[in-house]
C-alpha cells in the first residue's frame, strides 16, 4: 500500500503517494488527468524495482489548486522542487504524456535534480506541429460529468477498455482535476516547443512510446533521435496512449531495466 504526504515546495503544497521499494528513487509523474492514486497498481509493480514517489500534480488529486499557475515551466519547477523537498537523491524522474513533456523541460532547466528519464508518450504537437489527437470536448465533458458526481458506468463510455477497478477509482477522483488546470495543460500541448529542449539534455533517456497509439510516430521518433542522439527508445506494441492500462506487463518490461548508471 502506497502512504501519501505532503511537502511544501515551489511555494504550494505537493502531494505525493509513496510505495517503498529497494531504489533506485524515482519521481512519478502522472499526465493531464490522472492524479497518482490512480497510478497505484502501476507504481506497486515498479516498486518491486525502485523506491516510487507519484506526484499529484498541481491542480490535481490532494495537490494544491486554485489561482495557480499551470503552465509547463510550473510544473517543471514542480518536480525540481519536489525532489529537493522530499529530500530525494537524484532520483530518476518518469514522466507519462503531459507528465513526460514536464520532464523534459525540468531536465532542461535543472539536469542535477535528477539521475535520468524515462518519457512515456509524450505528445509531440507544439507550434507548427500536428494537433495532439485527443480532442479538447472528451477532457471536458467527462471532468464536467465527475464534478456533477457519476459512476464507473458512466466513464466507461470515455474509458471503455478498462477494468472496473480502475474506471471507479477515476469516477471518484477526476473531479480533483481543476477544469482551468486541464484546459491550461491541453492548451500547451500545442504551444510549448518541447523539442527545442531536447538538443540541451544530456542525461540518460529512454522514450517508451504506444505503438498503439498516434501520439508518437515513426516520423517523430527519427526526430526525436536527430535532437537527443542518446536517447533509447523501447515501443510497447499495441499499447494504447495510457500503455499500462492496456498492457501493464508490456510497460513493466520497457521501463524496469533502466540504469542510468550503465546508460
Amino acid at each position: 500500500m502506497g502512504r501519501g504526504y505532503n511537502v511544501h515546495a515551489n511555494g504550494i503544497r505537493q502531494h505525493l503517494i509513496h510505495h517503498a521499494g529497494p531504489g533506485p528513487q524515482m519521481l512519478l509523474v502522472p499526465g493531464i488527468t490522472s492524479p497518482a492514486i490512480t497510478w497505484g497498481f502501476v507504481a506497486e509493480r515498479l516498486a518491486e524495482r525502485f523506491d516510487v514517489h507519484v506526484l499529484d500534480v498541481r491542480g490535481r488529486g490532494l495537490s494544491q489548486a486554485g489561482d495557480l499557475d499551470y503552465s509547463l515551466d510550473a510544473m517543471a519547477d514542480d518536480a525540481i522542487a519536489v525532489a529537493g523537498a522530499a529530500e530525494l537523491e537524484k532520483p530518476i524522474l518518469l514522466g507519462h504524456s503531459m507528465g513526460a513533456r514536464a520532464a523534459i523541460r525540468a531536465a532542461r532547466k535543472n539536469p542535477q535534480s535528477f539521475a535520468g528519464l524515462i518519457l512515456v508518450d509524450p505528445p509531440v504537437s507544439g507550434p507548427g506541429r500536428r494537433p495532439y489527437p485527443s480532442a479538447w470536448d472528451w477532457y471536458e465533458d467527462s471532468i464536467r460529468m465527475a464534478l456533477m458526481g457519476c459512476s464507473a458506468e458512466d466513464m466507461r463510455g470515455f474509458c471503455p477498455t478498462w477494468t472496473d477497478e480502475q474506471l471507479q477509482l477515476r469516477a471518484e477522483w477526476l473531479h480533483t482535476c481543476q477544469l482551468d488546470a486541464i484546459e491550461t495543460a491541453y492548451s500547451g500541448f500545442h504551444t510549448d516547443d518541447i523539442h527545442a529542449d531536447l538538443p540541451h539534455l544530456a542525461l540518460p533517456m529512454r522514450l517508451v512510446v504506444a505503438g498503439g497509439a498516434p501520439v508518437i510516430q515513426a516520423e517523430d521518433i527519427a526526430e526525436i533521435r536527430a535532437l537527443a542522439p542518446g536517447i533509447e527508445v523501447r515501443t510497447v506494441r499495441g499499447a494504447g496512449h495510457m500503455i499500462p492500462w492496456d498492457d501493464l506487463d508490456g510497460f513493466l518490461k520497457a521501463v524496469v531495466d533502466f540504469n542510468p548508471a550503465i546508460a
